[in-house]
């Protein structure tokens, strides 16, 4: 259904059913699920991993990976292919306006092969590397971020990625050459009253052993693709028995099977064209071979899929930071205020410089993490996590640093700009695209946690047990003498190191170039900073830290920050060393590099200088309603209805807005 339809009548609350209340989870009982889906064990190096431990192992990205030949020559083929289509086929403006992207496009990409950008050619797909496919979502999402982002769910988190990794080989022939030429596909795991703590999802796939089927049950919210998809991704909950280890579970599941129903279109306030909606199981029978991996290894699925599947989001916050700063330049080079172009104040001027550095940097990060998942020498959770997240919030400040540049056309949007005879540019729109991926495939909060949990484990692989209030003496008195073995030979470590030495990383200060040498020393002493301070955190809080989210949040940030500061270097001196632009990346690298480093500062600062103990007073004066009064003088137009929407189980009473796209 689209936002120009008239929406469908109220209907009577649905009464809850038999087994309808959300499964209750201690907040122990939800870390532990959380924890079980992590994968367990590092079998190979992580740059990001070590440089939470204070090592800078600039080896494990310098000098900088590269493609092989035949993967950059099909990969610029598909580009410029892309590029056509972009130019001749997307009207980005008509998706806007309609809120929805033509069916024509989606047929037209369907013929382009985009669907199978990262399938196998042995299934009928492209068999494009991360580091093209992540330039082809940067290429399409500049035109349309909707059409991007229909892209990205299908093939990161929708079944091509899972199959690709967990699926037996019956599901991959039967599924890829489907999702690579036709069928869309979609990833549903959020419910209305499930988000980021998955222990409380009520989606439940009874097994119905005599049939060799499971029958699924339940309501799922915010479906990427759902509203078009024609295959689908979902996690629902088996119940334990006697025959059955339980636990969540992912499926394939066809989208026009019986009883499911797209009971609503979801509209947003910015990826209008973005097909996302409520999909509601009633007794749905999934035959037990479309089950994908072991029953209970559902969530391990989803957080290994997102290792990779999630530098498609920070590959599209490139390509608008590269939009950006085009509009930028273009613009504050022919605007004048007092005499001169907005570009050469000095206010202005910052903000440009901000764009491009940050554009630069960001580009670096992705392609590195990217380069460094199709090598698979490295374990690259933590450095896709730190992108996505890293990627996320400088689009959005890049974003309205643009429309603050822009001023009032800023503001004001393209189709408004074009009725009064002005350039198009969809400045705001870019903004308000942007702000969901903040939110997409795990907020900056979630993220947050789940990398500060990353770049603790080595100190909680040795320590934990001494911190666990479950654990008997003898396990604390274990954990006890390997922490003590663990610390007498890291510790000492963290006080010196290459930082320290001028004139180490000498090859990244070649003659005539800016010296990068000493932000690269800066990262390693910085690293080394970084670990005694989460070490101290650590000793000081023990079992508290996990409720430290603001102490946590900044140390990922700072690791945010030496991880951007060394993708910068490595790739300017990857573009010197092969005659690109060499010059140019040197200069944008030192501008990162400078501009990040006051930021690192200022985070160290706040790790033990904040407001955390006095913001958690306000909260609870607020949740206990001690300043309502600030409250008043105001009207609240918000309309009537649950805060959360019935999500219990049973048949539908909306109409079916499912349209796949033939």
């Amino acid at each position: 259904m689209s936002a120009t339809q008239p929406a469908q009548p109220a209907q009577p609350a649905r009464p809850v059913q038999a087994g309808g209340t959300q499964p209750k989870v201690t907040e122990r009982e939800a870390r532990q699920v959380a924890e079980a889906a992590r994968e367990q064990d590092w079998r190979k190096p992580s740059f990001a991993k070590e440089l939470f431990l204070g090592r800078f192992r600039l080896d494990l990205i310098h000098p900088h990976p590269l493609p092989a030949d035949e993967d950059v020559r099909r990969g610029e083929a598909f580009l410029a292919r892309l590029r056509v289509f972009c130019e001749t086929e997307i009207d980005g403006a008509r998706i806007e306006r309609e809120a929805k992207i033509p069916d024509e496009t989606v047929r037209g990409l369907k013929e382009l092969g985009a669907l199978g950008m990262k399938i196998d050619t042995k299934y009928g797909g492209l068999g494009l590397t991360q580091v093209y496919y992540n330039k082809a979502l940067a290429l399409v999402g500049s035109v349309s971020p909707a059409i991007g982002a229909l892209l990205s769910a299908h093939q990161s988190i929708g079944v091509p990625q899972p199959l690709k990794m967990f699926g037996t080989q019956e599901q991959k022939d039967a599924y890829l050459p489907r999702c690579a030429t036709s069928a869309i596909s979609a990833f549903l795991l959020t419910e209305p009253d499930v988000g980021s703590d998955p222990a409380r999802l009520a989606t439940t796939a009874v097994p119905d052993d005599d049939a060799g089927e499971y029958v699924l049950d339940g309501v799922k919210l915010w479906t990427t693709n759902g509203v078009v998809a024609d295959l689908l991704v979902v996690m629902a909950r088996v119940p334990k028995s006697e025959n059955h280890r339980g636990g969540i579970t992912a499926f394939v599941v066809e989208a026009d099977s019986p009883g499911i129903t797209v009971e609503h279109r979801n509209a947003f306030m910015g990826l209008r064209g973005l097909e996302n909606g409520v999909t509601r199981f009633h007794r749905v029978r999934v035959p037990a071979g479309q089950r994908i991996g072991a029953e209970g290894a559902g969530l391990k699925i989803a957080l290994t899929t997102l290792n990779t599947g999630r530098l498609s989001l920070p590959a599209m916050c490139v390509g608008a930071g590269k939009w950006c700063l085009k509009i930028a330049r273009e613009w504050s080079g022919v605007r004048e205020q007092w005499g001169r172009p907005v570009a050469k104040h000095e206010a202005v001027g910052a903000k440009i410089s901000f764009i491009a550095a940050t554009t630069f940097a960001l580009e670096a990060v992705v392609d590195l993490a990217s380069q460094m998942a199709d090598e698979d020498r490295n374990d690259i959770r933590i450095e896709a996590a730190l992108a996505k997240l890293y990627g996320s919030e400088m689009a959005c400040l890049m974003a309205d640093e643009l429309v603050q540049i822009r001023g009032g056309r800023g503001f004001e949007t393209a189709e408004s700009l074009a009725a009064r005879g002005e350039r198009a540019v969809p400045a705001e729109q870019m903004l308000r695209d942007l702000r969901i991926n903040r939110i997409f495939e795990g907020s900056t909060e979630i993220m947050h946690l789940l990398i500060a949990r990353e770049a603790v484990d080595a100190h909680l692989s040795v320590a934990g047990d001494l911190i666990d209030p479950d654990k008997a003496l003898g396990d604390k008195a274990r954990a006890g003498a390997r922490a003590a073995g663990f610390y007498a030979r890291w510790l000492p470590k963290l006080a010196t190191g290459a930082g320290q030495v001028p004139g180490t990383y000498r090859a990244f200060h070649p003659s005539g170039h800016p010296d990068l040498a000493t932000h690269l020393r800066y990262v390693e002493r910085s690293a080394r900073k970084l670990a005694r301070s989460t070490f101290y955190a650590m000793s000081r809080w023990q079992g508290r830290m996990e409720t430290k989210q603001g102490f946590l949040g900044r140390i990922v940030d700072i690791g945010a920050e030496l991880f951007a500061m060394s993708a910068a270097c490595v790739r300017a001196e990857h573009l010197r060393a092969t005659g690109e632009h060499g010059r140019e990346a040197y200069q944008l690298a030192d501008a990162f590099c400078e501009q990040s480093r006051l930021r690192v500062e200022e985070l160290f600062g706040r790790l033990w200088a904040n407001t955390d103990d006095l913001d958690r007073k306000v909260v609870a004066g607020v949740l206990s309603g001690t300043y309502a009064w600030l409250e008043e003088g105001v009207l609240d137009p918000s309309g009537d209805g649950p805060w959360i929407a019935d999500a219990a189980p049973g048949p539908s009473v909306q109409k079916n807005v499912h349209r796949p796209i033939r």
